[in-house]
């Protein structure tokens, strides 16, 4: 993919109102790679009222060290933030592009989040 082309689509998913329909979008692109990831991402999504936020993780099942399958959960946005962090994340966690690079894609400044 050209980067006008990711620029682009990252503004196209910026128009969305939240991430079901921001997936939905990436699931009918173009470009089978993307189309795949964002299917296989389907339905490992979870929604958490924590501390008075509504808390979108992503689930996934892995083999640990031992062989024995393991649940990983990943706080990657809350209800009502920019869909930017969502899409930032899908193409860091798919295809290892820096979130900074996303967000400069998507004409938004990038700011690390602070480690507790």
């Amino acid at each position: 993919m050209q980067q006008n082309e990711f620029e682009a689509l990252v503004k196209r998913l910026l128009e969305e109102e939240n991430l079901p329909k921001a997936l939905a979008v990436l699931k009918d692109n173009d470009d089978s790679e993307i189309a795949e990831a964002a299917q296989l991402l389907t339905g490992q999504f979870s929604v958490a009222e924590i501390e008075g936020e509504r808390r979108i993780y992503h689930i996934s099942v892995l083999e640990n060290e031992q062989g024995e399958e393991q649940e990983y959960v990943e706080h990657i946005m809350n209800e009502g933030d920019d869909l930017i962090r969502f899409i930032a994340w899908f193409f860091d966690a798919q295809f290892g592009v820096k979130r900074k690079d996303t967000y400069q894609a998507a004409g938004k400044t990038y700011r690390q989040e602070k480690r507790n």
